[in-house]
């Protein structure tokens, strides 16, 4: 079984040849494609700390069978030797929820980064950003054309799913700063917020690298230093920095109230 050279990876390239042999065998019919989006897509993937996203989707919903079938799969990829064995996280999402988003309906089998076990999961604001990246730069591996299956996303959509994400989940860290204690989430934490921060000036998604070259030029100087220690940032690379992002945190909180007036 020879991997697609859908990425400039080979070792992603065979994981991901994995993947697809082992859901269209288990899935069947019920199978319609399989797609990439995050920085895979969008263009900032980082070897050293990104992971690959992916999104399946089904004619329809998933059976108990398949789904006890696929939780085995991943467990065996999670398994193997491959550095990226663990860094796979998607969601199995079928047509008649995946064109637009709707906190009704989403609730699908989603496995995260880090583990090997699917699970369902209500998947929250930020699947608004995923289809928008699905659908502007998404990667086929095997499926109809992603652009056909998902609706374009608005300038004011975009603008409303990052400001309910920012407070659902970032707001919090500036009063508990838990999941900052770590030197490469604060690094990650930095980037958002510029990608937050040019989503609310234009209504758009670019990759965290470009939004972080962007914010060094168009925030306030008090903010390049730190935004230029997480660009160049390395695994096991020490950074004293977390007062400094939960202020940078802060400041991308005082500007999301400007977010009405975008309007």
């Amino acid at each position: 079984m020879n991997a697609m050279n859908w990425t400039p990876y080979n070792d992603i390239n065979e994981i991901l040849q994995q993947l697809l042999f082992g859901v269209r065998t288990i899935l069947g019919a019920n199978f319609v494609g399989l797609y990439l989006d995050g920085s895979l897509a969008s263009g900032d993937f980082d070897e050293q700390t990104s992971d690959i996203d992916f999104v399946v989707v089904t004619a329809a919903e998933l059976s108990e069978e398949m789904m006890q079938e696929l939780v085995a799969m991943h467990g065996r990829i999670g398994q193997s030797n491959s550095k990226w064995a663990m860094e796979l996280e998607g969601a199995y999402i079928p047509l008649c929820a995946l064109r637009r988003y709707d906190p009704a309906n989403a609730t699908h089998p989603y496995i995260d980064r880090g583990g090997c076990q699917l699970r369902w999961e209500h998947l929250e604001m930020d699947w608004v950003i995923h289809r928008h990246v699905l659908h502007q730069a998404g990667i086929t591996l095997a499926g109809p054309p992603i652009q056909t299956l998902i609706d374009p996303v608005c300038r004011e959509e975009l603008r409303q799913a990052t400001l309910d994400l920012f407070n659902f989940w970032w707001f919090p860290m500036i009063e508990n700063p838990t999941k900052l204690q770590h030197d490469g989430y604060r690094a990650y934490a930095i980037l958002t917020m510029c990608r937050m921060l040019y989503t609310f000036k234009h209504g758009d998604v670019v990759s965290k690298p470009m939004a972080a070259r962007w914010a060094m030029e168009n925030v306030a100087a008090r903010w390049r230093p730190l935004i230029e220690q997480a660009l160049v940032w390395q695994p096991a690379k020490p950074m004293d920095n977390l007062e400094e992002t939960q202020a940078f945190i802060r400041y991308t909180a005082e500007v999301s109230q400007e977010y009405p007036k975008l309007l």
